[in-house]
Parts: structure tokens; sequence; C-alpha cells
């Protein structure tokens, strides 16, 4: 069992940076695929960024590579989302989530899941 709670969110302007964190419960944080997703007001939740559990592996949605790094801790139970040149159609609630299983971009892959934080880029 693995309890997620995100934080870091908030309100920048475009062209800012902003990094969101994820802090896991339980002891075997090190064994979970971690991934972001997000979803903006009437649209679906949406993949974001994934890492293996060795962060020997990455993988990011075309709309924010380059821009968006992912990245764990495992001594401190603990994932990030470092978000650069963030733009107005970043906005959206950004939820962790954790997986037993192999990294994917599905979110029907993941059993656990984090309440959200939500990221506002003003225009």
């Amino acid at each position: 069992q693995v309890q997620l709670v995100e934080s870091g969110g908030g309100l920048v302007q475009a062209g800012g940076s902003l990094r969101i964190s994820c802090a896991a419960s339980g002891r075997t944080f090190s064994s979970y695929a971690m991934a972001w997703f997000r979803q903006a007001p009437g649209k679906e939740r949406e993949f974001v960024a994934g890492i293996s559990w060795s962060s020997s592996r990455t993988y990011y949605a075309d709309s924010v590579k380059g821009r968006f790094t992912i990245s764990r801790d495992n001594a401190e139970n603990t994932v990030y989302l470092r978000m650069n040149s963030l733009k107005p159609e970043d906005t959206a609630v950004y939820y962790c989530a954790a997986t037993m299983g192999i990294l994917s971009t599905e979110a029907r892959s993941y059993d656990y899941w984090g309440q959200g934080t939500r990221v506002t880029v003003s225009s």
C-alpha cells in the first residue's frame, strides 16, 4: 500500500517555473514506477511524465518534452516534476501515480493516486 501526497502547486506567470513534489508513504517506494498526470477543466486526464523505479528510464508527453523534468529520490520517498517555460495550457490539476508494473503512459496501469495539486499559469 502506498499513499501519495502532492504539494508545490500554485499560480505562476507564463514563462515561469515551478517544481511540484509527491511524497510517498511506505517502505517499498523504490519498487514503484512513478508518473505525473494532469487534468485540465473539461478535459480528460493525460499522461505528463514517468520514471522507472531506478530512474534509468524516463518518458515524457510530447507537449512537455524539453520543458519538464521528472526525477525521484528513493531515500526521501519523493518524486518531483520540474516545470520550466510554463504555458497557460499547462494549467491543470497535477496528480502523481504509482505502479508496481512497468512504466506506462496509461492511467489504468497505475494502482495508487494522490489527491492532486493545482497549477495555474497566467498569460
